[in-house]
């Protein structure tokens, strides 16, 4: 079924144009990635579709009664309203039901006694059992606890930036729609975060139009793949993988058509040139044929795209962290870590978010200031730190004059200088673009202009702390090509699984507490080593668990008690009796309060406690009554 046909739409800002009479449709069962060269106009083509943009030209058809929901990269909020509040903002009759009732609960809990507050409870309450909206409640707290939202009540204006874009994911992923839009929805999100993400996308049911440039998120996610390039829109069918396959074959098949144009057109050039000398109807023709042969002329590119490396010499001694520790308040960050960054090193940073992995730079650069420890960092050593930050940038200035504030040009390995003209050609700036004031860039290419400035300074050591926020694919490729021939250490942090599986030969993990574990691999190796590791550590549980009663069987018998075990013997049926009867409490309880999710939670991890407990009594209890068995037998 159609939800979306888009015609010949165009749009332009000014002399820049984004698109041009570009076509495409959306039907029920696309989940199509969205992608291409920052500043092409991929955020504002979402935002055409959704309604929140305007075409120059052509037509946006939605057949009546289909819905769409769009996740912007920086969506608007209501600073006074909770989370609960933001999420349930729809105007749908479950949302508003849902909202009255999280804002009455509030109001009651601080006035008990109020009567009319607990009618209006009633009557909400029974709104959501006729709606049957229970479970889009307990649907939406499941969502924002696996986003990392679990202070429901808290109000927006104390969440971060990265807090409040999960709270406006979980909005656009629990809103019923036909068509759910997102822009960037990976960006600032930790891996855990991202796998889920991946999964509860696979498995939802209805259109998503979305742009990443999370490689691996739309090899695994859609079904179709859209570019935006140079103004002009290309459709394939599959994912990502499927897309670079099709790409490669379309851009051959180009090369080989421009080719052969090129052949035609110099030799109507020549023929021009020379001049003809009578203006026949014949003649004429071939004028307009030459005149069409420029206009169908296509932008075949057949430059590398890569960034020659440029850097200074470098010592044996590089960084050496010896016991390094820092904390904030009483929250540990690194504890007593050591390492030698040697020059080869392709070092992944993972872990949670504002668990410690940008400190770690941050100490490396000297930012901050260790808590104990030392860093010592080599006398050759010159880093480019490419911070999530962007520095300042004086939006006055053109593009290629902030380049050239770090070098006119640079010198490569094998002594061949390049202009930095030249070299923002090869960090996808053409001619044109290089010349437009700063303040006329998009935010993703002054995030790809700050990069290409960090590069210019001829460093031996890079630091990049997510990089992947807010550049497009063809610039991570850019990166990684660069990576791959720069001569020193590169550190990243990245939740980009892709990226970390390309560029990285070991990965430190952030564990929580101070403490990072050291793999030897890139992402994939590692990601296979703990799914290894706690697969192992289950199936030594359960032969644990097996073994347990036949190692107890198979001991020497014991004929007595100790002090302890008789102590233990004599209360252990009433402590058994005890749980047995708060088990039951908890049951009750869980049946009480199924809507609640917050309190749901709570009993349930009580109850498993105490089931743990309880089966533990009763495994004590079961090997006490064999030696009182064995001293009666005795007797």
């Amino acid at each position: 079924m159609n939800i979306v046909s888009i015609e010949n739409i165009s749009k332009s800002y000014g002399e820049k144009i984004l698109f041009e009479n570009i076509s495409f449709t959306i039907n029920d069962n696309d989940k199509i990635g969205l992608i291409g060269i920052n500043g092409t106009g991929k955020s504002t083509l979402l935002k055409i579709i959704s309604g929140h943009e305007t075409t120059d030209t052509g037509i946006i058809k939605i057949p009546n009664g289909m819905s769409i929901e769009y996740l912007s990269q920086n969506p608007d909020f209501d600073p006074d309203s909770t989370v609960l509040e933001q999420v349930f903002r729809g105007e749908s009759p479950a949302m508003q039901s849902i909202r009255e009732y999280e804002k009455t609960v509030e109001e009651i809990s601080n006035n008990p006694n109020d009567t009319v507050l607990q009618q209006r409870l009633l009557k909400i309450t029974n709104q959501i059992d006729t709606l049957d909206a229970w479970e889009l409640e307990n649907q939406v707290k499941t969502i924002l606890t696996k986003l990392g939202i679990t202070s429901f009540n808290k109000n927006m204006e104390t969440l971060s930036g990265g807090q409040k874009k999960r709270v406006a994911l979980s909005r656009a992923l629990i809103t019923p729609c036909d068509l759910l839009i997102l822009d960037e929805p990976t960006n600032h999100m930790d891996n855990n975060t991202i796998d889920w993400l991946e999964k509860y996308l696979e498995k939802r049911k209805g259109a998503l139009l979305m742009i990443t440039h999370d490689r691996y998120f739309l090899d695994r996610v859609v079904n179709k793949t859209i570019e935006l390039d140079a103004g002009k829109l290309y459709a394939y069918t599959g994912n990502y993988s499927a897309f670079i396959e099709k790409k490669i074959e379309r851009q051959n098949l180009e090369t080989a058509i421009e080719r052969k144009q090129q052949n035609l057109y110099k030799k109507e050039l020549k023929w021009i040139r020379t001049g003809a000398r009578a203006r026949t109807t014949k003649q004429k023709a071939r004028i307009q044929r030459f005149e069409e042969l420029k206009d169908a002329k296509i932008n075949i590119d057949d430059s590398k795209i890569d960034i020659s490396v440029a850097h200074s010499r470098l010592g044996k001694k590089i960084i050496i962290l010896k016991n390094i520790s820092k904390s904030f308040s009483k929250t540990k960050l690194i504890q007593d870590f050591s390492y030698i960054v040697l020059k080869d090193d392709r070092i992944g940073i993972i872990g949670d978010n504002g668990i410690g992995k940008s400190t770690l730079l941050n100490l490396i650069t000297g930012k901050l200031k260790v808590d104990s420890g030392m860093v010592d960092i080599g006398t050759t050593v010159k880093i480019a730190y490419f911070s999530q930050e962007s520095e300042e940038m004086n939006i006055h200035l053109r593009a290629i004059e902030y380049i050239k504030e770090s070098a006119e040009y640079i010198t490569t390995a094998d002594g061949t200088k390049i202009s930095a003209s030249q070299m923002m050609e090869r960090f996808l700036f053409p001619k044109e673009l290089q010349w437009t004031y700063i303040s006329r860039l998009s935010g993703g290419e002054r995030r790809r202009l700050y990069l290409l400035k960090a590069l210019m300074d001829a460093p031996n050591v890079l630091l990049l702390d997510e990089p992947t926020n807010d550049l497009d694919i063809d610039t991570l490729k850019v990166l990684e090509n660069y990576i791959d021939e720069f001569n020193g250490a590169v550190i990243s942090v990245s939740h980009d699984r892709y990226f970390l599986d390309r560029t990285c030969n070991k990965i430190f993990s952030f564990d929580g507490d101070g403490k990072i574990t050291q793999y030897t691999g890139n992402y994939t190796d590692y990601f296979i080593h703990k799914k290894d590791v706690m697969s192992d550590t289950l199936k030594e549980k359960k032969i644990r668990e097996k073994s347990t009663p036949d190692t107890q069987r198979g001991k020497k018998k014991k004929l007595k008690f100790t002090y302890k075990e008789k102590l233990e013997y004599e209360k252990i049926d009433t402590e058994i009796e005890i749980l047995e009867n708060e088990l039951t409490k908890l049951e009750d309880e869980i049946q009480k309060n199924t809507t609640d999710f917050t309190k749901l939670q709570e009993l349930m991890t009580k109850k498993d406690i105490v089931e743990e407990e309880l089966l533990y009594k009763m495994e004590r209890q079961e090997y006490l009554s064999g030696i009182q068995a064995q001293i009666k037998n005795a007797k």
